[in-house]
């Protein structure tokens, strides 16, 4: 069976072919020595850590020699590194031009959804919520609320993120927690695109109070079925925005 080719969101609004000259000074500086994580994973991480605060943009290249300088690693290191971002989804290395931070296509938005679908109405359906896991959710929709009057986007999609993470955290599993992240962080290269929206976060928070509400009061069911309506609608709302 052949694949349809992926559709691009939307072309990038700032140049692809260069970073900025000094965001890599700001963002960057050279690793410490640590003896727990190899080289290449440590780095990774930095880069990580930048993408998925939103700090370097989709469509921003990653260049080599800045990168290595600032960070005091080989090139080799820094292109074993890409390989591990790449597995992630979070990098693309395009031939003759070099490593970009991933775009996302209406296919990534589809498939992160479908994957968020089964980890977090899993883990409503069978976790187990105790009281200081409820204070937590109502901790984070506390912030988000005022993250909203304050119309701080960013706060408010933090949040949001750190809402859904802790729904998964409920399950007590390492593994589901890891994947989670990684669907979280490719979360980020998709809201990027939606600055242009302010009033994209705003509806979740509430979404997101209703959802605690119901799960303090142990309605499992209605909070699953709360859950699937919301992500349907956050993955409709994104690829009707993206694709304007």
């Amino acid at each position: 069976m052949v694949s349809r080719p992926l559709q691009r969101l939307r072309e990038p609004q700032h140049d692809e072919t260069a970073s900025p000259a000094d965001i890599w000074d700001q963002l960057l500086t050279p690793l410490e020595a640590a003896d727990h994580a190899s080289v290449p994973d440590r780095v990774a991480t930095v880069l990580r850590n930048a993408i998925s605060a939103g700090q370097v943009l989709p469509g921003t290249k990653l260049p080599e020699v800045k990168i290595t300088d600032r960070l005091g690693v080989s090139r080799h290191t820094l292109r074993s590194a890409f390989q591990l971002l790449a597995a992630d989804g979070l990098v693309e290395r395009r031939p003759n031009r070099g490593v970009f931070v991933h775009e996302p296509t209406e296919e990534d938005i589809r498939e992160i959804y479908r994957i968020r679908r089964i980890l977090e109405t899993g883990a409503v359906r069978a976790a187990v919520f105790s009281s200081e896991a409820i204070e937590e959710l109502r901790g984070i929709t506390a912030r988000a609320e005022r993250s909203r009057a304050a119309e701080d986007i960013a706060a408010m999609a933090q949040a949001n993120q750190e809402f859904h993470q802790c729904i998964v955290a409920q399950a007590r599993s390492s593994m589901l927690d890891e994947l989670m992240s990684k669907v979280l962080a490719r979360m980020r290269l998709v809201f990027a695109g939606m600055r242009s929206y302010p009033d994209f976060h705003s509806g979740y928070v509430t979404g997101n109070v209703q959802l605690a509400e119901l799960l303090a009061q142990q309605k499992r069911q209605e909070a699953e079925d709360h859950l699937i309506n919301y992500l349907l609608e956050a993955e409709q709302d994104l690829l009707r925005h993206l694709t304007l």
